[in-house]
């Protein structure tokens, strides 16, 4: 039987939470994923999640097989430890103290933080912004999450909430967001931000034979990747429009920050070209002249869910 100890390393998003067992190489060791369900508790959550441990610990002739746990969740504060108004998740999860619940599962040190901010620190360690000291990785998921790294340190602000990119206001009359405003950044550039924009375009063009096929289904993306490769045009359409509102976003961020990249990663990400391509032209053609073209636009080298597993497994090191 072996010794070794793992860092657990828990993404948990608006659809779905990963977790993995990770070694101090950034080794996955094992892996998996349960839905969020956000309609339930979070505690229903945690009790999935370490019966899954336990399991492992007997495949893996493994007693006791963690040795600290890092969480990224929306909303979550690495300074208190509290998940606050989390916009995608339940209300169970509102004013949620988690390392206080993780702890009653498994007294050991557990750290948690933003989910884009442990993706951030997952591309630092382990991905495309390991050379890069300035940099802004976005998560395209349900809502859109952004994790800001400054001069090599994620950047908290005084109270741990900096970084809401996904609430920056691009049109100030626009949708309606879970945060209370109109026409957040997240509501045009997310998984509800397309189907918001998919429902527009089948109001507005109701004998669409493309959108008549595809009904009121939620967005499928490779449905729509492959019929923008095949050149449906609505779909061009609105993949150009979501990239341009995209775009406005990232314009603004950079005038702010001024990064070397922007790192994107998640579900909506998977469009790839198809979206960013959209997306880079409109960051520059809304920027100053000598600003144009010196940012790059990149996509994660990660698998699917391995940058929040990782990042997130990085808190402790934090702190050494």
């Amino acid at each position: 039987m072996s010794d070794h100890k793992y860092s657990l390393g828990i993404d948990i998003g608006g659809t779905n939470t990963v977790f993995g067992l990770v070694a101090g190489d950034g080794q996955i060791i094992k892996k998996d994923s349960i839905l969020t369900n956000s309609s339930k508790t979070p505690e229903l959550l945690f009790e999935n999640i370490f019966n899954k441990i336990k399991v492992w610990e007997k495949e893996l002739d493994l007693p006791d097989i963690i040795k600290d746990i890092g969480v990224g969740v929306p909303n979550g504060n690495y300074f208190t430890g509290m998940v606050v108004s989390p916009p995608n998740l339940g209300k169970g999860w509102d004013e949620l103290n988690l390392v206080s619940l993780i702890k009653s599962y498994k007294n050991i040190p557990v750290a948690i933080t933003n989910d884009a901010n442990a993706a951030a620190l997952g591309e630092k360690y382990y991905g495309v912004a390991k050379s890069m000291n300035d940099v802004v990785v976005i998560t395209l998921g349900t809502g859109l999450g952004s994790g800001i790294l400054v001069n090599n340190n994620i950047l908290y602000g005084h109270d741990g909430f900096a970084g809401e990119l996904g609430h920056l206001v691009i049109e100030p009359k626009g949708r309606d967001c879970g945060c209370g405003r109109k026409g957040c950044l997240e509501m045009y550039v997310s998984a509800k931000g397309l189907d918001y924009t998919v429902r527009e375009y089948r109001n507005e063009y109701p004998d669409n034979k493309f959108l008549q096929r595809i009904n009121n289904q939620t967005v499928n993306g490779k449905l729509f990747d492959n019929a923008f490769d095949d050149g449906e045009k609505i779909v061009i359409d609105i993949y150009k429009y979501t990239g341009q509102m995209l775009g406005l976003g990232l314009a603004q961020i950079a005038k702010i920050l001024s990064p070397e990249a922007f790192v994107f990663y998640g579900g909506l990400s998977n469009a790839k070209h198809r979206i960013l391509d959209f997306a880079k032209d409109s960051m520059n053609a809304n920027r100053s002249k000598y600003q144009k073209n010196k940012i790059k636009i990149l996509l994660s080298e990660l698998s699917d869910g391995e940058a929040g597993i990782l990042g997130a497994s990085c808190l402790h090191m934090l702190n050494q």
